[in-house]
């Protein structure tokens, strides 16, 4: 074997490196810059791993013995140094290409892993939250309801100033960026450093948009890369004008307004498209705050982030110097706290009844109600001067109006709607006192009774019952139609006990009363509780000859594009009231105004009919009277009860009633109420004295003297048109007593001068 290892022949390489001697390096064929086809055949030799090098700059190999200075071939140290510095350089560049890449892979992979993670809805734009849009009779505006609390609208129907102003304070490069706005964010890190705290942010509109639209308010990392992703699908998909006008109508202004029309609506109490300089700033500076900047909160300090925003404006070029000052110049806005104006009011009662019309509201909605906003506006007018102006202990009021057919053309249901949104006219229930009565008179004439029937105003007692009239005094004989003209509760007991309470019911709940009414005498008197809502609309039949009047405040539903969802028809309604009880019903309760206790509510030219309601310590009073135009409502009172200062039905209720119903009927013509029923030739029946022997009329005549016959005159027969019937003490009747009426006591006659003024 060892003789074998001596016969060993070398290569050699043909005498290239002949004369060298044994110290020189010699190149293999692996050694060689481009292998030779030898190299290639046969078995790949591997080659020897490639020099590695520091970040700063030494050669190592992969023995971990640096090589000393020179190359392979010898060249000077300058030529190696060069070449250090270019390897230095190009591994530089080789790690940061390095980096880059997989810097990319990893975001990339981390933007589709938050991707995956986005629901699928969020790859399509919501729904904005439907928009109900309520309007007066006329078309006027009245309020804006729902989630939203105004109407979409286009970006060529909003004031220029607003996407102005919005651009220069929240995202001046909006119409540059790409959606993400790499200079923004650094401009608001570099801001926020030399602040030391968070004073501006980097998100742009289109990432508020798409937190707004997509994403919940959480701040986190994940939610920060879906905005992110969110607003560069947003930015390939619509156009900038389109996302300029997604956000004005969805990004929240405060005080319960979304979307640029409702807050115009809710601050300015004008659309969009009116807004000035001045407030389109206001708007803008909300954005940052809107819940503590709003101006129904703090207009002072709205006004502070407004002018911020006007300088903003001014840095951009959107206005000039002569603008920014009279900008600044203007009062700070001031904003109720929560919507005002009493029509608010009926635009909750609207809300509440529109899903019983048209199902779930899906799309902008134009509700047309049956309100006259002239009418509303002198209604709110005339309760907050009485309220205001009263001395009596009275701190609200309420009243609805309600035309023959039913529908609702003013409705207050309390004096200032931005501190209190209860409504005292349908949800309130109280005690209307003898504003019930006229319902115990019409069941009364229903079976037979007349206006000219007469009863002994006495004591009364029903059981353990022992009602007392007003002024504790006792009349003797009068007509039912002088004892509803003066209220007197003893006949109206006396009536109840003789037609029944039940029957008294049925009458109060045909005519519109829908309360729970007990079955027993005192309601004769109004203690069962009603609203002022249904107590008014149960007087409405007198005024429309005898048909049924459901209040109603809807009269159409359209979408915003005029599509018709719902409509009143216009069907006939029943008659619930015959004709003869309507008009015996208006000749006395025309009586009550004209010379009883409502006279107060006269106006002049016209037939008014109606009747006062006072309850026990002065808690409530009503006053309920009608014309051939509208009936009308009128209560005050005490949302705690509290009692007034001896105010009654026929005082502030009664002056309120006329100073708005005179306003109501300004350049109509007067029109006199259903039928023509005449009560009594002189007014009422002459009643004989017995004590005296002298007639007289005791209950006022027209034209307010009472009539008295010659002393031992006998009455003329047939006075008033009626039989007449002496009883057992001589008092004459024009019909005979009723029967199943109590007296109790001896009449007492009225002295002349109780006789003249009624007391």
């Amino acid at each position: 074997m060892a003789a074998r290892r001596q016969e060993r022949i070398e290569p050699s390489f043909e005498g290239a490196f002949e004369d060298r001697g044994e110290d020189e390096i010699r190149v293999t064929a692996d050694d060689r810059a481009i292998p030779t086809a030898a190299n290639s055949r046969g078995r790949k030799a591997k080659p020897e791993k490639a020099e590695r090098r520091s970040f700063f700059g030494g050669r190592k190999t992969n023995s971990g013995r640096g090589r000393p200075g020179g190359g392979s071939g010898g060249g000077s140290g300058g030529s190696g140094g060069k070449r250090r510095r270019r390897g230095f350089v190009g591994h530089v560049f080789r790690t940061c290409l390095t980096l880059l890449v997989w810097g990319g892979l990893g975001v990339a992979m981390v933007v589709g892993y938050f991707a995956v993670k986005l629901p699928s809805e969020a790859w399509a734009i919501p729904e904005r939250p439907p928009n109900v849009k309520i309007v007066a009779v006329g078309g006027e505006m009245i309020a804006n309801r729902g989630l939203t609390g105004g109407r979409e609208v286009a970006l060529d129907e909003i004031s220029p100033y607003i996407p102005q102003a919005v651009m220069a304070i929240e995202d001046r490069r909006f119409y540059d960026h790409f959606g993400v706005d790499p200079l923004g964010i650094a401009r608001a890190a570099f801001e926020n450093y030399q602040a030391g705290s968070t004073v501006q942010g980097g998100s742009t509109l289109t990432q508020q948009l798409a937190k707004n639209v997509f994403l919940s308010p959480e701040q986190s990392f994940q939610r920060k890369i879906q905005e992110a992703i969110l607003s560069l699908w947003l930015e390939q998909k619509f156009t900038k004008d389109q996302i300029m006008e997604m956000y004005l109508n969805r990004v929240y202004f405060g005080s319960g307004a979304t979307g640029v029309e409702a807050a115009s609506r809710r601050y300015f109490n004008k659309s969009a498209a009116d807004v000035d300089l001045h407030e389109a700033a206001l708007l803008a500076g909300l954005l940052k705050a809107p819940s503590r900047l709003s101006p129904a909160r703090d207009a002072e300090a709205a006004k502070a982030r407004a002018d911020v925003v006007l300088t903003a404006m001014r840095e951009e070029g959107y206005i000039d110097d002569a603008e920014l000052a009279a900008a600044k110049a203007e009062e700070p806005v001031k904003a109720k706290s929560y919507w005002s104006g009493a029509e608010n009011y009926a635009a909750d009662v609207v809300m509440n009844d529109l899903k019983e019309l048209i199902g779930e509201v899906k799309e902008d909605v134009v509700v047309q109600t049956t309100i006259d906003l002239d009418l509303e506006r002198e209604a709110e007018k005339v309760i907050k001067k009485t309220v205001n102006g009263a001395r009596q202990n009275v701190s609200q009021g309420a009243l609805v109006s309600i035309d023959g057919t039913g529908a609702i053309r003013a409705l207050v249901g309390g004096v200032d709607y931005a501190k209190s949104q209860y409504n005292r006219a349908f949800q309130a229930r109280r005690q209307p006192g003898s504003a019930f009565k006229p319902f115990v008179y019409q069941t009364a004439m229903e079976q037979g009774w007349r206006p000219e029937t007469v009863l002994d105003d006495a004591p009364v007692k029903i059981g353990n019952w022992t009602p007392q009239n007003y002024d504790n005094r006792y009349r003797g004989p009068v007509t039912l139609a002088s004892a509803l003209q003066n209220s007197l509760n003893t006949i109206a007991a006396q009536l109840i006990e003789a037609v029944g309470p039940a029957s008294v019911i049925e009458t109060a709940n045909r005519m519109g009363i829908k309360s729970q009414i007990g079955d027993n005498a005192s309601i004769a008197l109004g203690t069962a509780e009603v609203s002022l809502l249904e107590l008014t609309d149960a007087f409405t039949p007198y005024a429309n000859g005898g048909y049924q009047a459901k209040p109603h405040l809807i009269n159409r539903v359209t979408t915003e594009g005029g599509k018709l969802l719902w409509e009143r028809g216009a069907e006939v309604p029943p008659v619930i009231v015959d004709p003869d009880t309507v008009a015996m019903m208006n000749a006395m309760l025309t009586r009550v105004v004209s010379s009883g206790t409502g006279r107060r509510a006269e106006i002049d030219g016209w037939q008014v009919a109606g009747k006062t309601g006072t309850t026990n310590d002065y808690k409530d009073a009503w006053f309920i009277g009608y014309t051939a135009n509208l009936t009308t409502g009128v209560w005050l009172g005490n949302d705690n009860g509290a009692k007034m200062q001896k105010v009654t039905g026929g005082s502030l209720p009664a002056e309120a009633w006329k100073e708005f119903m005179t306003a109501a009927h300004e350049g109509l013509p007067p029109t006199p109420l259903p039928g023509d029923y005449q009560i009594g030739a002189q007014g009422a029946p002459l009643v004989a004295d017995s004590q005296g022997g002298e007639y007289y009329d005791p209950t006022m005549a027209e034209g307010g003297d009472p009539y008295y016959a010659p002393a031992g005159q006998v009455p003329p027969e047939n006075v008033g048109g009626a039989r007449q019937s002496a009883d057992n003490r001589g008092r004459v009747y024009d019909s005979p007593p009723p029967p199943g009426v109590s007296v109790e006591g001896r009449v007492r006659n009225p002295t002349l001068l109780e006789s003249i003024f009624g007391m």
